[in-house]
């Protein structure tokens, strides 16, 4: 049996939240904190609690990206990529995928973030992902997501969607939010912000 190992994407491998350095990269800074003044008021009451996660998520991407082309926006995440994925990656987390692909462990990404922007580089890695899937009409994004958040308890269920996990010997788990509790109780061994600095 082999084993298998589950990484959270943002704050975990990488050093800054994909979603916020995204946008940063596609709209520029200026628009983007031009966008998050005018929507802090839902931002705040997501960090008070007063509003579910996926809302929050819905109404930034609505606001900055709601009818992009599908097509600009695939060349843009390539972009992002090539150019800033590389400069917030954690060197602990690449070291301990790499330990885990030396011994033969099945590896996983499950992230909150849209696969859109994390799938080129987790194929590059030949690392399998979980993440939010973002709704597409007429070769548009809507601002909407397709499914459920991959956040909190949904991580849990679309890894046992994805994966057999009595299949697995041994399990590990990588997080370092609330919204990793869940799968990071999936695991034999689980770790939180492991590979912080300090």
């Amino acid at each position: 049996m082999k084993n298998l190992a589950l990484f959270d994407f943002d704050g975990t491998i990488t050093t800054k939240d994909t979603f916020v350095e995204f946008i940063k990269f596609y709209k520029g800074t200026f628009r983007f904190w031009i966008g998050f003044a005018l929507l802090s008021p839902f931002i705040i009451a997501f960090k008070l609690k007063l509003f579910p996660n996926w809302r929050a998520k819905e109404l930034v991407l609505t606001y900055f990206f709601k009818n992009t082309p599908i097509d600009a926006f695939k060349q843009v995440c390539t972009r992002f990529n090539e150019t800033i994925v590389p400069t917030l990656l954690r060197p602990k987390a690449l070291l301990e995928i790499e330990k885990h692909r030396k011994e033969g462990t099945e590896i996983w990404i499950v992230s909150a973030s849209p696969e859109l922007w994390i799938q080129q580089w987790a194929t590059a890695q030949n690392i399998a992902l979980i993440g939010t899937k973002l709704e597409i009409v007429n070769g548009k994004l809507t601002g909407k997501l397709e499914g459920k958040n991959c956040y909190g308890v949904e991580k849990e269920n679309r890894v046992k969607a994805a994966i057999n996990l009595s299949d697995y010997q041994h399990i590990s788990a990588y997080g370092d939010s609330s919204g990793d509790k869940e799968l990071l109780a999936l695991a034999d061994n689980a770790f939180y912000k492991p590979f912080r600095e300090g």
